[in-house]
């Protein structure tokens, strides 16, 4: 199991509908509009890095999405 967290960039405005959109893909455990450098927070679950990558590409592919930062768990 690898959990990890992504910090999402999004267009202007378009921060609460794209957590909201992220938090419908496959693996995405939560989803949260913040403030700050990054517009969301998504807490993901998959498999593998393979299903990680994956999971990257399904948000990346979100409208309004410009960027995102993967930080992959390494201790709880």
């Amino acid at each position: 199991m690898l959990e990890a967290f992504v910090l999402v960039q999004t267009d202007v405005a378009t921060g609460a509908k794209v957590a909201r959109e992220i938090a419908s893909v496959p693996g995405v455990r939560l989803s949260h509009s913040v403030t700050g450098p990054y517009d969301v927070v998504a807490r993901t679950t998959t498999d593998d890095i393979e299903g990680l990558g994956a999971l990257i590409d399904e948000i990346q592919k979100i409208p309004g999405v410009t960027r995102t930062l993967t930080c992959p768990v390494i201790r709880v």
